[in-house]
């Protein structure tokens, strides 16, 4: 549905407004979305970023610095979720022994095991997005990298 229809809104300022509010309006559906679909796997969009992180770090451990520079939330408390997580045991934490004031933390085979499942989800996901061609969803995200860019 057009952005407008979507928030009975008829007249933007301009364009670039226009674009803006229906980027933060899409962002705010598709977090919805796949806060509903991990939700009953009793974590969050977060904790699942942090377990994502670190199945691609697997065997090698992560410290909380390389969390927060990859986390997609970049004002989420890193080291409050991965000690969530650690409750959970879905990842332990070890100091690093190169720096002893750093923090390893390694995903565990129970986190390993519940990304599996999770990315069985993932069609779901995809299923939402599927109004789009391929091709669409490339030149959408190139242009998304130009505007950061």
């Amino acid at each position: 549905m057009e952005i407008g229809k979507e928030i009975k809104q008829t007249k933007f300022k301009n364009e670039y407004q226009k674009m803006l509010i229906n980027i933060l309006f899409t962002s705010g559906w598709l977090s919805a979305k796949h806060t509903c679909q991990i939700k009953p796997y009793g974590i969050s969009t977060q904790q699942f970023n942090i377990l994502r992180i670190l199945r691609g770090q697997h065997p090698k451990p992560a410290t909380v610095n390389l969390l927060i520079e990859r986390m997609l939330d970049k004002n989420s408390n890193a080291s409050r979720l991965v000690e969530k997580l650690r409750v959970k045991k879905l990842v332990e934490r070890a100091v690093c022994q190169d720096d002893r004031r750093a923090v390893n933390v390694i995903i565990t085979q129970k986190g390993l095991d519940l990304l599996e499942e999770l990315d069985k989800l993932d069609g779901g996901m995809v299923k939402e997005l599927k109004n789009l061609t391929e091709k669409e969803a490339a030149s959408i995200s190139q242009l998304l990298d130009k505007l950061r860019g």
